[in-house]
């Protein structure tokens, strides 16, 4: 099974309180999963990694073999795809954690997209924030 992935985090503040979301689709789109978590005090890349992180667990425990991960975030695409060293010592370990998850995969992807065609992940870190 394949799965879409529409991650994102933010901060209010950086750092500050944070939160994240996530929309996971199939291939026609039927939503699987929506996360929407309030994560405590973090900055906004920690938020963005920490909601690929969460995302990447749930997708795992749907069955998925392989993800098709989109982003707003340039900073941690192009991390991911080794286009940018990680530089930040308190990103480094969530980068880690990122790679090892995408093991569990047969098969994935990245990339960046605009905010725009990130919408509803950006709703549900706004959502999480607002009930915290």
């Amino acid at each position: 099974m394949k799965l879409i992935i529409h991650t994102d985090g933010g901060s209010r503040g950086n750092p500050g309180p944070a939160g994240i979301g996530a929309v996971l689709s199939d291939e026609s789109g039927a939503v699987k999963k929506e996360i929407s978590e309030y994560i405590g005090k973090a900055t906004n890349n920690q938020a963005e990694y920490t909601a690929l992180v969460r995302a990447l667990e749930e997708a795992r425990n749907l069955g998925a073999k392989e993800v098709q991960i989109a982003m707003d975030s340039e900073l941690i695409v192009k991390q991911l795809k080794q286009e940018y060293k990680v530089k930040n010592k308190d990103l480094a370990p969530l980068f880690v954690k990122v790679w090892n998850l995408l093991s569990w995969f047969e098969k994935w992807s990245i990339k960046h997209v605009l905010r725009e065609k990130n919408k509803r992940a950006d709703e549900l870190v706004n959502d999480a924030l607002d009930k915290k």
